[in-house]
């Protein structure tokens, strides 16, 4: 039976991304449904009544919601090339462990960076930092978090590479000098076609972020 793969998703997702990298590095062929999530389609709350959100990956009519459990999926079902997670499960459970870190953290802290002003603002600023100094802390001396091989936590981070340009300018700070090793790092991935070819221009995001900010703060 021939594989049907649809991925719901919006270009400017961040979770999305990491579902298109995954495939990528798989070379799985798919078709790709731009979401509005203002007029969210019948096809997605159908296929996520739970969350009603993106990304949603349909394989052969079966949806799998959320984005690392996404990529977790992938690399089960297409395990002939390019593994994501490493086989031992030590490493394996590590490799979740961080990228749940990034999900409950990078996020919701960078979203503060330009969507709040004052005491809040700052406050963000301050976290946000700190998470990365944790993540730069795990990544070492490595090229990669999953050691010499681009991996999972590696997927579930790079993907805000495409963020940092307007987290950097709506936060006041340099991402390069605070953290040159998670930059040097983020490069490195970008020279995987995988990457470069499914994240979206930094500018472009700064402009669709500034209107995300201008809708909420009134700006």
């Amino acid at each position: 039976m021939a594989e049907e793969v649809v991925l719901l998703d919006v270009w400017a997702s961040m979770f999305g991304m990491r579902v298109r990298i995954a495939l990528a590095e798989k070379g799985i062929k798919y078709e790709y449904r731009e979401e509005d999530l203002r007029n969210k389609s019948d096809l997605l709350l159908q296929m996520n009544p739970v969350h009603k959100k993106i990304p949603v990956l349909i394989h052969n009519g079966k949806p799998i919601c959320e984005s690392l459990i996404i990529v977790q999926y992938i690399d089960e079902v297409w395990n002939d090339k390019s593994p994501l997670l490493p086989s031992d499960p030590y490493k394996r459970a590590q490799a979740r462990f961080w990228a749940d870190f990034i999900d409950m953290k990078v996020y919701d802290t960078g979203r503060k960076l330009w969507s709040t002003k004052g005491e809040e603002h700052e406050a963000a600023k301050k976290q946000f930092l700190e998470i990365l100094k944790t993540l730069e802390e795990e990544l070492g001396e490595k090229p990669y978090f999953g050691s010499e091989t681009f991996g999972f936590v590696d997927v579930a981070f790079v993907t805000f590479y495409s963020w940092f340009y307007a987290l950097e300018t709506f936060g006041e700070f340099s991402m390069e000098a605070e953290h040159p090793k998670i930059i040097a790092w983020a490069k490195r991935c970008m020279q995987k076609e995988s990457v470069a070819k499914t994240l979206p221009d930094q500018q472009k995001i700064y402009e669709f972020v500034l209107g995300m900010r201008k809708r909420l703060l009134g700006e």
